[in-house]
């Protein structure tokens, strides 16, 4: 990429360097040897030419934490860029739209010759509504006509376990041979992962009757799960119990007890 201004002459040794790279950064000199029966010596150079190239940072990249995190609980995320020059580089961090405070970011030499890297980390609360909430790491830099933007969807950090209601219809006591619905209302989790089963008196029973997963407004998540009983009198002190595992966590249970009017004795 370096070649000679003007070929071949013995007075202009001026160099012309094509596609400039952050490695052609430096101080270049012009200097006159003299030839002696030792070898060849330096006679004078110049003062020198500094070259500075200026190179924009790669797009940021925004990486969140390793395992999810409930509502109530901090979570960090890290903006990373690099390859750029010159060094004076800043980030600004944008929750929906609104800025939040973050560490001042951390400027380390780059991968190539006078070429620097950033990282930048801002630590928040999870809530329940970030489940649509989105981040933004903004960098600037003076090669930059606009700023380059890194996003991050919080839902990727957040998991909000559900809520496990049993109910049963027609409620406790019932007549003998009645069939009883036992429903398991599922409601307000995230992600979607989540498995239902039921016990009866700690077997597992065969039930088929689950609804399908459906979104709230708010973007979580809830099902229900529907099991039929019939009411006979050896069923009766008999505990049914909803277990639901979400996102592999541990079992959440919830039972009702199935109670027969005035059975025989």
């Amino acid at each position: 990429r370096v070649t000679r201004v003007v070929s071949e002459s013995d007075t202009d040794f001026s160099i012309r360097i094509k596609d400039v790279h952050s490695e052609d950064i430096g101080t270049y000199y012009c200097v006159k040897f003299s030839k002696s029966l030792g070898g060849e010596e330096v006679f004078q150079h110049g003062k020198g030419t500094e070259v500075s190239v200026l190179a924009k940072p790669t797009h940021p990249v925004v990486s969140g934490p390793s395992r999810r995190a409930r509502p109530g609980q901090s979570v960090s995320a890290t903006c990373t860029a690099g390859g750029f020059f010159p060094k004076d580089i800043s980030v600004k961090w944008l929750k929906d739209r609104a800025p939040i405070s973050a560490q001042q970011p951390q400027i380390t030499p780059g991968r190539t010759k006078s070429s620097y890297d950033m990282s930048s980390t801002v630590t928040m609360t999870l809530q329940e509504d970030d489940v649509r909430s989105q981040l933004v790491c903004e960098v600037r830099h003076p090669t930059l006509m606009a700023p380059l933007k890194g996003m991050y969807q919080l839902s990727q950090a957040l998991r909000v376990p559900p809520s496990v209601r049993v109910v049963a219809d027609p409620p406790s006591p019932v007549e003998v041979n009645k069939t009883v619905n036992f429903t398991c209302h599922v409601k307000g989790f995230y992600p979607e992962n989540v498995a239902v089963t039921w016990l009866e008196n700690r077997t597992e029973m065969k039930v088929e009757n689950t609804s399908l997963l459906v979104e709230t407004p708010r973007g979580l998540f809830e099902l229900r799960s529907l099991v039929e009983v019939k009411a006979m009198e050896e069923k009766n002190g008999s505990v049914f119990t909803c277990r639901v595992v979400h996102d592999a966590q541990n079992p959440i249970s919830e039972r009702a007890v199935l109670w027969i009017a005035a059975p025989a004795r």
